[in-house]
């Protein structure tokens, strides 16, 4: 029996990556195409759905507005573009969004941001607080400071990093192409289109090569490496058409996608990277703090008898019983040092004890896998 594709309109958090090819025309921001786009994103909003916006086009813009020359930029002048055309881009999404009464915020972010354990967790927390609050973040690459090594260098990948993170469960890439095929369609009159990919096997992955249309920054190879993220995150992906105005809308009304199945759900995929982490070092509770994690609590400091090791915030630590017994793995959000210190005692002493405000949970549940 074949897989059916995921329903588009059934997203209870949603990432949609925007490329500059559709945002920026010749001549300039594409208004009418962003203002559909973004009477999509306020629909999905009014149904209780999540979203957040990875887009491109800062560049572009950019570039405009300091009358640079066409073709490649060097990195200084490319990186000056982008601090002249966040801004704009910012701005746009944020009076396309303003008449439905949907708040933006713009959040740049570099492949460090995700690659070092601390920056993750600071990025996983502002997003879940922007979501939370109802805001629809608008992600970009931090090109003003990104260099070659610490770059995604396509929002494609960033887009699938930022649905991992974030715990979405689709992720839809709006491109040039209305999904993968078998082949080049443009040369090759036996192309088949794949509409939905329940496994990412070595056969499907040869499938991606030059974009079809030439305009894509990343093409279908980095497609299929954001793919091969978002699932292994529990996260759907498709691959869409999107210069159709509301194409949201289209790719729920079933507009030709490819859809990529997920692995399992976000949480248990969130579950098992951190049950796979090695610790570096242990936190002992008492049995009032060991019974509230098996209610699905936080751990908060005051449940905590001793701590072990020498870790770093967002390090992996054992979650150890009242006899010594491991229970689970969580990502700590204190360092040892500071842990010790505030061991034992209710989360609203913390900033007494520290001399500066943290976080009330020494581990939040959704960090640690029992």
């Amino acid at each position: 029996m074949a897989a059916l594709a995921p329903s588009l309109a059934a997203a209870r958090r949603l990432v949609v990556k925007i490329g500059s090819a559709l945002l920026v025309g010749p001549e300039g921001l594409n208004a009418e195409w962003l203002r559909g786009l973004c009477d999509d994103v306020a629909e999905w909003r009014r149904r209780g759905t999540d979203v957040v916006l990875v887009s491109s086009g800062s560049i572009a813009l950019g570039r405009r507005v300091l009358d640079l020359a066409p073709g490649a930029l060097p990195l200084e002048q490319a990186q000056a573009a982008a601090a002249v055309g966040q801004i704009r881009l910012a701005r746009a999404y944020e009076e396309a969004l303003a008449p439905h009464g949907v708040k933006t915020a713009q959040v740049l972010l570099t492949l460090e941001d995700s690659a070092d354990r601390r920056r993750y967790l600071n990025s996983r927390a502002t997003m879940q607080t922007l979501l939370g609050l109802g805001v629809v973040p608008i992600v970009n690459e931090n090109d003003t400071v990104a260099t070659d090594e610490i770059r995604y260098g396509d929002n494609d990948r960033l887009a699938a990093q930022i649905a991992v993170t974030c715990g979405a469960d689709q992720l839809l890439l709006l491109s040039d192409v209305d999904g993968l095929y078998t082949a080049n369609p443009k040369t090759d009159p036996t192309a088949r289109h794949l509409p939905v990919i329940a496994r990412l096997t070595p056969q499907i992955e040869a499938m991606g090569g030059d974009p079809v249309s030439g305009l894509s920054k990343g093409g279908m190879k980095t497609k299929l490496m954001a793919a091969r993220t978002a699932i292994a995150g529990g996260c759907a992906m498709a691959i869409a058409e999107g210069s159709v105005m509301r194409p949201l809308s289209a790719v729920a009304n079933g507009a030709r996608a490819s859809w990529f199945l997920p692995e399992g759900d976000p949480q248990a995929a969130r579950k098992r990277w951190i049950a796979a982490m090695k610790p570096k070092g242990s936190l002992m509770l008492d049995d009032g703090a060991a019974q509230a994690l098996r209610r699905g609590k936080s751990l908060l400091p005051a449940g905590v008898r001793a701590v072990t090791g020498d870790f770093g915030r967002g390090d992996p630590v054992s979650i150890c019983g009242p006899g010594g017994e491991t229970l689970g793995t969580g990502l700590a959000r204190y360092t040892a040092a500071e842990a010790r210190r505030i061991a034992g005692h209710r989360s609203a002493e913390i900033e007494t004890i520290l001399g500066y405000p943290g976080r009330a949970a020494l581990i939040h549940r959704d960090d640690m896998a029992l």
